[in-house]
């Protein structure tokens, strides 16, 4: 483990998550928006919004998920890291978050709803500590894992990457 990634998860209180990595929920609003007034992809009441601390060790991966809410990621510290989003009109694309407009990277993008995406740290030897913002707020009941043989069949061209991110 990276020392600095170390500190963090430690001060941070972090816990290891589902998808790879270790988080926190730092935030959840306390306003609720009823059922009738959401999409009809929400199944109850979701809170307005909700915030994480997700950090990544250089080995790790962010595996493919999506959710039914838009995602805004936000970089904090260590390396950039690339956000591998597969779209359902069969466009793989990516997003490299960082703080190096040199080098292409943004300190936040927004990751859509229904997205199948996973995350990679650019640089193995490092980590990255990232935020995440939810609206409306996370629910697992919103959260999906990926496939991987659904997603091999829609994105054959990116077997090899499919198969390290689930």
């Amino acid at each position: 483990m990276h020392p600095r990634a170390g500190e963090w998860i430690s001060q941070l209180d972090l816990q290891p998550h589902l998808e790879g990595g270790y988080f926190r929920e730092t935030y959840r609003s306390v306003e609720i928006i009823k059922p009738g007034h959401l999409p009809d992809r929400f199944s109850g009441p979701r809170s307005i919004s909700t915030a994480i601390f997700f950090l990544l060790e250089g080995n790790q991966v962010s595996k493919l998920h999506r959710l039914r809410a838009d995602e805004v990621w936000h970089f904090y510290e260590g390396s950039a890291v690339t956000i591998h989003q597969f779209h359902p009109d069969g466009q793989y694309r990516t997003v490299r978050l960082g703080c190096q407009p040199e080098r292409n990277t943004h300190p936040q993008t927004v990751v859509p709803a229904r997205i199948w995406f996973g995350v990679t740290v650019d640089d193995p030897g490092t980590f990255a500590l990232l935020g995440c913002t939810v609206a409306p707020g996370f629910d697992f009941q919103d959260f999906e894992m990926a496939n991987r043989l659904e997603l091999l069949k829609q994105f054959p061209k990116q077997k090899l990457l499919i198969e390290q991110l689930s």
